[in-house]
């Protein structure tokens, strides 16, 4: 609460939810927050958040305004979600009187503050915080407490092809992964690549080297006929060890930490080397 309470602060708003009056609403008159920058729900943590609510109730209420008649959310997408789900008839809300720039601000930082984002609506995220406040990348990364790089590396993202944004919103694709495409800067060679990795289960050294041939390419012509990336096959169990090990790098890249990591393809075994700073950029 209190990591919110100062996000609220550093923005601009005000919350004081503990001096108002908690009033019982119909979920069915509840419409979602437009700005709502989380746009998958994991339905096995609705199940989760579902069972606690059955089990203790609702203790923390959601935040609304009034918008055309109806009650917008503002903050508690989740927990709405999961009394809809449950059959409830009402839920504890604290109604708000917040303007458009607030409504959205708040919405998108409640979710920062939360894990599951994918790397893609986190860079949403921060678009929108900058276009709302009229920030710098500098400017947001220091009242987030995180590192510029940090910032930009995420909205850099965002001007990668549709097709590129959407495999990392379904997860198909690691962060890793499309940042080595953005060097490719040509829309189709980037998609080309894009299905390589999907086919072939590259690695983000594979895919690094692969972007490296095409881009020798565009200057020698004659460098795209060289031999591409050599993979290996894996049994099945051994290509799920190495996919949870990359899926698990990738979590923690998306806390802010800079984590360097080495893959390495031997004839025995394959190796992952992960080196981990002890201390946070920025810091």
């Amino acid at each position: 609460m209190a990591v919110k309470d100062s996000f609220s602060r550093i923005f601009g708003l005000t919350d004081k939810t503990d001096s108002e009056e908690i009033r019982q609403i119909p979920v069915d008159e509840i419409v979602p927050n437009p700005y709502q920058p989380r746009t998958v729900f994991d339905d096995d943590k609705i199940d989760e958040l579902c069972q606690t609510i059955r089990t203790h109730g609702l203790i923390q209420p959601i935040v609304v305004r009034i918008r055309n008649d109806r009650f917008e959310l503002i903050a508690g997408e989740r927990r709405w979600r999961a009394t809809k789900k449950l059959g409830m008839e009402k839920i504890p809300a604290i109604v708000k009187d917040f303007n458009d720039t607030q409504t959205a601000s708040i919405a998108l930082i409640e979710n920062l503050q939360r894990e599951g984002l994918t790397a893609i609506e986190e860079a949403v995220a921060y678009q929108k915080l900058i276009d709302l406040h009229d920030l710098t990348q500098e400017s947001l990364a220091q009242r987030l407490g995180k590192g510029q790089s940090t910032i930009a590396n995420k909205l850099r993202l965002l001007h990668l092809p549709q097709e590129i944004q959407e495999a990392l919103l379904a997860r198909q694709l690691t962060e890793r992964h499309a940042r080595a495409l953005i060097p490719l800067k040509d829309r189709e060679l980037q998609l080309k690549v894009l299905q390589e990795i999907l086919e072939r289960e590259w690695n983000v050294k594979q895919t690094e080297t692969r972007v490296k041939q095409l881009l020798e390419a565009s200057e020698n012509p004659k460098a795209e006929k060289e031999s591409r990336p050599k993979w290996k096959a894996f049994s099945r169990d051994t290509r799920i060890a190495i996919n949870t090990v990359r899926q698990s790098i990738d979590m923690v890249l998306q806390t802010g930490l800079h984590v360097e990591t080495d893959e390495e393809d031997h004839d025995e075994f394959y190796q992952f080397t992960i080196r981990i700073p002890k201390r946070r950029e920025g810091k």
